[in-house]
């Protein structure tokens, strides 16, 4: 560190200091600073050095040191205002509002010593000429902050009436802190509303929109405007993230968290901010931070959650339950100091106000990576990716599951007594309704049955089917009960469903895989029923019934079988399943069973027809089982082929048919779609729907995608794609922040072992575009080299390249040039490789730019410009086409543009203006080869010939460039002579000429 001698060296260390991160260590080097400038014996060193210490006590969590060099700072002004220049002037009046606020956030501070500064300000700012806006939005401040209503009002509205002036706040931060008056007395609309060209980007400062996005957050979810909400908290958690003075808008994040449902991703929030829990030197931030943290914490307690661990303040381990409490209460015991302070309850009533907030949104998805923090009611266990509702009464074909139909009994903690007669008769008749409709819920409806008999005796048939039900529930442990229920089922008298009972636990033991044994065990009952139904001792539903799980099997051994043995197999499985068709065609009638049977048969056969090749045989009978499905009133059925019916269609490049077919998988399957399933439906939509240009719909399902594989406990995997996708789709739309939040969530689970090397790159690549568009160069360099770095393997070059080039880039516009230069020359290196001229030219340029800010100096960066133009010139001689010849031609032109920019801006010494004129002609020259649409920058080119020219005080010469330029558009009007560049060089040449002394008509007239 050198050391400072002079006021230039501590301007320039302050300078430095200022852009390091808020903090302690920043502010430690404030206090080394102010010792230095002692050292100098200037006054104004002292004063600036104070005014930096309290710029980065105020940007930090140790506000309450600044009021000591205040004090100071203001007896010095007291004694030698001369000591004091115009901007330090500025400065000290400018900070009397951090100070009176800053005192207003002390509860220490009596409350008699802030009315009294603030009268001391007021005084001051009259004597120096300023307007009581100041002054009136502290008074404000203190009146809102006590609870005095009528005051505040008086105040705010005196606030808005005076003049703006230096003194008065920016625009941004007027508007942030007038939208939270409007929002803490419940007028939300009008919050917003003012907040809006702050949220737009129209006023900004070093702290918005980052307040302004966090205080909008819950406004947004009390109007059920929860899209925007999360587009907030996305973009504005990047923002406060690094900045340790903004506790106060961090705990809004965290806040949001805990009411819409994201309680997981709350945890992660404080996780990483640990100091915020101890951090005293801003009580009142301290207090926000406090009431968030027990609400969430009792978000957590109220899910069941009490006893899991979380992050909490340093040395100890921390549950919810204990953590709830511990916040609590030290969150009313400084509201309570507050409030002494204040002669009021008001503090303390918002912070109890704010701890017993509702949750708003049960659970927002907000597209990053998040865990589930419970069960919710009804729905899936996070940690098995299994639903915790019963299966639908059959065999499913579908991904769905299908929950307990409304009203249907749910298993108590123990047994009820037996059901009355009626009763009882009422809840057989019930089941049976649910299961000969194959309708969900059917076996929670025979449970309910079972448990209602109690030791009542139920007759055989309706044992057989509690007994069966049961067993379809166990799936390959049923094998007993569906013997058990073929036993009831003859008992009663039904040998046709007995059989059936057989042909179902023979499938069963073809899931367990033992599909040899299965085709043994469904043989006999086949024979038997084809035998009975012959004689009309059974009907055509029990005998599909059979002749369907013997299909079934002969499936799960196409599923297994690999060739040679394969075609064989695939045969019988179509005998089977068109046995079946042959069977109850014609014959379904209004039952729904044998519909079913139908559809099912028909799914197999366009199974086998798209595993032999017949895409378009296949395509047609996954839509017919579909439809056949859906027809039937059971559409959760459907969902399966519809889904195979999106592959294929896809596969066969029908995106129309393929979009159809997902939309239609999604809608059927309704409440019965696992979340897994779900997830990725949404996601092939989100490809579907994004392919076509409808990039905000693609981010909504790619959202839903996200949100539905967190569900599922498949985030790292279906998740991180979806997260991938929808990063993809922000960055589309130009929504950088909200796209580099989703993006860095993302890479956190996606490798190239599980995702592939080239999603990692793109998901990289999107990220460094995000970053440079957001100012982050540094960190988009980062994302470019890693990507580039995986790149480097591949066969195909090009994107290495192009990466390594856009490091280079991101390297130079963070500042640094020699990493920069390091990396054009790698990225030119790759160009040659790849045989890409204009790359190459390109890092040749950049190289040029840049030599004189690594030390190589002026004769460097003209080697490297005028190698650009001797690549330019050598691609240009073997141009295969007009083509190519063109664009080589435009890159010619540039190159010797960017030549005369050079040669006009190196240093004294080594300028050449001469030259650069002849470099400006020889472009102007080279864009006429370039054709019609290089006009305007061959019109670029004159007008800089031009200016060099009438520069070197060669009138006629640059008289002659103006000219060039107007006939330029006056030979291509109607194309590009209308636009605003073209208006804009025309006027510029005009311009030309009247200073050569030709006089000439204002573009505007020609």
């Amino acid at each position: 560190m050198e050391p400072i001698t002079d006021l230039d060296g501590l301007r320039r260390a302050m300078a430095e200091n200022s852009g390091q991160p808020e903090g302690p260590a920043r502010n430690a080097r404030a206090e080394q600073l102010l010792a230095e400038a002692e050292r100098l014996n200037v006054p104004l060193a002292v004063i600036e050095a104070l005014g930096h210490q309290l710029k980065v006590y105020n940007y930090s969590s140790e506000k309450a040191k600044m009021f000591v060099p205040f004090a100071r700072l203001l007896r010095m002004w007291d004694e030698r205002p001369e000591d004091f220049d115009e901007y330090e002037t500025h400065s000290l009046h400018w900070v009397f509002k951090w100070v009176s606020a800053g005192m207003l956030d002390q509860p220490h501070v009596p409350l008699a010593s802030v009315e009294k500064w603030i009268g001391e300000m007021e005084h001051r700012y009259r004597v120096a000429g300023y307007s009581e806006r100041a002054v009136r939005a502290a008074e404000f401040g203190v009146a809102s902050h006590v609870g005095d209503i009528a005051r505040a009002e008086r105040a705010y509205t005196a606030w808005l009436a005076a003049d703006r002036d230096a003194m008065a706040d920016c625009h941004a931060c007027e508007l942030h802190a007038q939208g939270c008056w409007q929002a803490e007395r419940g007028r939300d609309e009008e919050a917003l509303a003012l907040w809006r060209p702050v949220l737009d980007g129209e006023f900004t400062c070093a702290h918005e929109p980052h307040a302004a996005l966090a205080s909008s957050l819950v406004p947004l979810l009390r109007l059920g405007r929860a899209e925007e909400a999360r587009a907030h908290h996305l973009r504005g958690i990047r923002l406060v993230r690094s900045m340790e003075s903004m506790r106060g808008a961090y705990a809004d994040h965290v806040e949001f968290c805990a009411l819409s449902g994201n309680e997981a991703r709350g945890l992660e929030l404080l996780a990483e901010r640990p100091a915020y829990f101890t951090d005293d030197g801003h009580p009142r931030s301290r207090l926000d931070f406090l009431c968030v943290v027990a609400l969430l914490m009792d978000r957590l307690t109220a899910r069941g959650l009490a006893d899991r661990p979380v992050p909490g303040p340093p040395g100890r381990t921390w549950t919810a339950g204990e953590l709830a409490g511990h916040a609590r209460g030290e969150a009313l015991a400084l509201a309570a100091r507050f409030d002494e302070r204040n002669g009021t309850a008001y503090v303390g009533d918002r912070a109890r106000a704010r701890m017993a907030r509702r949750a708003l949104v049960e659970r927002l998805p907000l597209g990053v990576r998040t865990v589930r923090t419970a069960a919710w009611p009804g729905g899936e266990d996070a940690a098995s990716g299994e639903s915790n509702a019963p299966a639908p009464a059959a065999d499913p074909v579908a991904p769905v599951t299908a929950p307990a139909a409304p009203g249907a009994a749910s298993a108590p903690a123990s047994a009820p007594p037996p059901a009355a007669p009626d009763d009882l008769s009422a809840l057989i008749a019930e089941a049976r309704r649910l299961s000969d409709g194959l309708q969900p819920g059917a076996g929670e409806a025979w449970a309910a049955v079972e448990r209602a008999a109690g030791d009542a005796e139920l007759d055989p048939r309706d044992r057989a089917e509690i007994a069966e039900h049961r067993a379809m529930e166990l799936g390959p442990e049923g094998v007993e009960l569906f013997a058990r229920a073929a036993e009831l089922y003859a008992e009663a008298g039904d040998p046709g469903e007995s059989l059936a009972a057989h042909a179902r636990a023979a499938y069963v033991r073809a899931l367990a895989g033992d599909v040899e044994g299965a085709l043994a065990a469904v043989a006999a009952p086949c024979d038997e029923v084809r035998a009975l139904y012959a004689g009309g001792g059974t009907g055509v539903r029990q005998t599909a019934a059979v002749l369907m799980s013997r299909a079934r099997v002969l499936m799960r051994r196409v599923h297994e079988t690999e060739a040679p043995g394969a075609a064989a197999d695939a045969g019988a499985a179509e005998a089977a399943a068109r046995e079946v068709l042959a069977l109850v065609e014609g014959r379904t009638g209004e039952d729904v069973r044998l519909a079913a049977r139908q559809a099912e048969a028909e799914g197999m056969l366009a199974e086998l027809a798209g595993r032999a090749g017949d895409l378009a045989g296949a395509v047609e009978l996954f839509g017919r089982a579909a439809r056949g499905f859906t027809g039937a009133g059971l559409p959760w059925f459907a969902v399966e082929y519809e889904a195979r019916l999106a592959q294929l269609a896809h596969h066969l490049g029908d995106t129309e048919e393929t979009e159809r077919a997902l939309r239609a998988a999604l809608e059927h399957g309704g409440p019965y779609l696992e979340p897994v399933g779900r997830a990725r439906l949404c996601l092939q939509l989100a490809e579907v729907t994004g392919g076509r240009g409808a990039v905000a719909e693609a981010a909504g399902h790619a959202l839903e995608a996200a949100h539905w594989a967190d569900e599922a406990g498949e985030g790292p995997t279906v998740g991180a794609w979806a997260r991938q996708q929808l990063g993809g789709f922000l960055l589309a739309q130009g929504r950088w922040a909200e796209a580099a939040e989703v993006l860095e969530s993302a890479l956190l689970d996606m490798t190239a072992e599980t995702h592939g090397d080239g999603a990692v790159v793109q998901t990289l690549w999107w990220l460094g575009d995000c970053l440079s568009e957001l100012g982050e160069h540094r960190a988009a360099a980062e994302r470019q080299l890693a990507a580039a770095d995986l790149a480097r393997h591949w066969p195909e070059q090009h994107d290495h390249a192009t990466l390594a080039h856009l490091a280079a880039t991101s390297l130079d516009q963070a500042g640094l040039a020699q990493e920069a230069e390091r990396a054009f020359a790698r990225a030119g290196d790759l160009w040659r490789s790849v045989g890409d001229v204009h790359g190459l030219v390109r890092a040749l340029r950049a190289r040029a730019w840049l030599a004189p800010r690594t030390g190589a100096g002026p004769e460097r960066a003209r080697e490297l410009m005028a190698a650009a133009v001797e690549e330019c010139e050598a691609a240009l001689g073997t141009a295969a086409d007009t083509a190519s010849r063109a664009r080589i031609s435009a890159e010619l032109g540039h190159s010797h543009q960017q030549f005369a920019e050079l040669l006009a801006r190196l240093p004294d010494g080594h300028a050449a203006p001469a030259e650069a004129l002849s470099e400006a002609e020889r472009a102007s020259a080279a864009f006429a080869g370039a054709g019609p649409d290089a006009v305007a920058d061959r019109a670029g080119a004159e007008l800089t010939a031009g200016r060099l020219a009438a520069g070197l005080g060669r009138p006629d010469r640059a008289a002659a460039h103006a000219r060039a330029v107007l006939a330029l558009y006056a030979d291509a009007e109607g194309t590009h002579g209308a636009d605003e560049t073209a208006a804009h060089h025309r006027a510029e040449a005009g311009r030309l000429l009247r200073s050569a002394g030709e006089g000439t008509r204002e573009p505007s007239e020609t």
